[in-house]
């Protein structure tokens, strides 16, 4: 398929934008960074409420979405100068350095994989869609699907589709896998959702959810180490925020939840000094999680888009006048 037509083909509908927009409390002269473009959705509709004086920098590491984004951000009028940066933003402070940008107002972040990249058979995302096991965000380099349970051995696979998937069968897949392949690797997306469905007990079979949907999402995080790249974003992020700052992060899934849950806490509660006790440990608040337990989508949007369902946006705020501690540059972990 041609490139400009691949580009045509990413239209994408942005999760909770309303919601997003307004916790970004967009200044027009502002700078902001949107770590996951896609699309351009939410991308574009910050660009539109920036000013003269307004920066955007805009990260994607695939180029399909990249080509998409410039697309549509070109049709944007507006006073404001943006960028697309070919980038994970698990490397987004030394994207922005590299441009003398140290500081911003705002950092969005949707989690979620694009439409387009679910309903493309041959970026090997979906489960429903015949493809190549590929699963690759920026399908240019790193291992695919296909290596994965190629190379990896039988409790590296367990341990994959447990923790990354919560796989209740991972053990029977992943051996299911491993003997097949003595045979013939498993290469596309067809053969893989059929070894599922034969390892699983019938119970599970017929359960609402697809039985490989756990699987694929397993395998997908592995490939482009999705939580590494979070924990990499929470661990640069805060610091980037100027006081009264706001990182906006949309999860999916409650492994990717859990870890942003559980680093604004630390940020909003960072002292270590034992309950009860006066506090000597010297760290404070750097801001607080506003709303506390974040914001769903509301019924209208639930009818109109579907993949909102799962979405859930958490909002950090920076203190106006914040007091940078190691908390921010400490380790990020499950």
């Amino acid at each position: 398929m041609r490139e400009e037509t691949r580009s045509l083909q990413f239209s994408h509908v942005p999760v909770l934008l309303t919601e997003c927009l307004k916790a970004l409390d967009l200044k027009a002269n502002g700078t902001y960074v949107d770590c996951t473009a896609g699309g351009a959705g939410h991308s574009a509709a910050i660009l539109q409420r920036l000013g003269s004086g307004g920066r955007l920098f805009a990260f994607d590491k695939d180029p399909t979405a990249r080509q998409a984004a410039a697309a549509k951000l070109a049709q944007v009028k507006t006073a404001a100068t943006y960028e697309l940066i070919a980038a994970d933003f698990a490397s987004l402070r030394e994207e922005l350095s590299k441009r003398n940008v140290f500081a911003v107002d705002g950092i969005l972040a949707d989690l979620g994989v694009s439409s387009p990249q679910l309903d493309t058979g041959e970026r090997g995302f979906a489960y429903r869609l015949e493809g190549p096991l590929d699963m690759r965000m920026n399908p240019t380099c790193g291992r695919t699907a296909a290596d994965i349970l190629r190379l990896e051995d039988q409790a590296t696979l367990t341990r994959i589709m447990r923790e990354y998937g919560e796989e209740r069968y991972a053990a029977r897949i992943a051996a299911a896998v491993v003997k097949t392949r003595e045979t013939k690797p498993l290469t596309g997306t067809g053969e893989l959702v059929d070894l599922i469905c034969k390892a699983v007990p019938a119970a599970a079979r017929r359960e609402k959810q697809h039985p490989a949907k756990r699987v694929f999402q397993s395998l997908r995080i592995a490939v482009n180490d999705e939580l590494g790249a979070l924990r990499k974003l929470l661990q640069q992020a805060p610091g980037l925020l100027k006081p009264d700052g706001h990182l906006v992060i949309i999860t999916f899934h409650s492994l990717e939840d859990r870890l942003v849950k559980q680093a604004f806490r630390r940020w909003e509660r960072p002292c270590r000094c034992p309950s009860g006790l006066p506090c000597v440990c010297g760290l404070a608040s750097q801001g607080k999680a506003d709303p506390p337990h974040g914001l769903v989508a509301g019924k209208t949007e639930l009818a109109e888009n579907p993949r909102s369902r799962s979405a859930r946006v958490r909002v950090f705020r920076r203190n106006a006048n914040p007091t940078l501690v190691e908390i921010f540059s400490g380790e990020v972990s499950d």
